[in-house]
């Protein structure tokens, strides 16, 4: 390796330091108030960087939260694929997705993640920033692609349309329930999780009853 490639090497190391720094830093700023209401000196200090350092990667502030939100979102796709892929498998029938599907979204661990995402990127959508809605969108699109995926790779043999229009129906439900839990519930309260359940049942519930499977 030549002096010129170490230096590059070198500068490439503690570039990507630095901007881990500050990813490390906002989600940890975000999940400590709730919210994504800091300054770029709070994150400089927190990150142990020069603001300058903060600019030299990120176009804004919001920038940092909407990478960070990203960040974070895969996090919950990992989690919710893990929760699918653990779920044991049924006969093929569309009963039998479903069922799947309802129990993935019961064992997924979702409140802490919205919780997340909503007091992150609520600031930006007041701010009608549309790439706060975006990535929210993006947020249960994803979801319901890895799901989509997973049913499929369990059930070859399923119709796609089938498989899309049931993911779709209760992903884009825990979306709305979602929205109204975090707008109803105090997420630090002690019955927080059990009204979280609750909406999950009821949503389950409400598309098992207009999806009808077949037994």
């Amino acid at each position: 390796m030549t002096t010129e490639t170490a230096g590059t090497d070198r500068r490439a190391a503690l570039k990507a330091r630095s901007r881990r720094a500050i990813l490390d830093a906002a989600d940890a700023l975000i999940a400590e108030r709730g919210t994504a209401q800091f300054t770029v000196d709070e994150l400089a200090e927190r990150a142990d960087v020069s603001r300058r350092t903060v600019f030299n990667h990120f176009g804004s502030l919001e920038d940092v939260v909407l990478s960070t939100c990203t960040e974070r979102l895969g996090v919950v796709i990992d989690q919710v694929q893990a929760v699918a892929s653990a779920t044991p498998v049924g006969d093929g029938t569309r009963a039998s997705m479903f069922d799947e599907l309802a129990q993935t979204l019961r064992g997924a661990d979702l409140p802490p993640a919205i919780t997340y995402l909503a007091g992150a990127l609520g600031p930006l959508a007041e701010g009608d920033d549309p790439r706060a809605n975006m990535l929210a969108q993006e947020a249960f699109s994803r979801v319901a692609d890895h799901l989509s995926a997973e049913l499929v790779r369990r059930y070859p043999r399923a119709e796609l349309l089938d498989v899309r229009l049931l993911v779709s129906s209760l992903v884009h439900g825990v979306a709305v329930i979602a929205m109204h839990w975090c707008t109803t519930t105090d997420p630090t309260a002690p019955d927080a999780r059990a009204q979280w359940d609750a909406l999950v049942d009821r949503l389950i519930q409400s598309v098992r009853a207009g999806y009808m499977p077949e037994h």
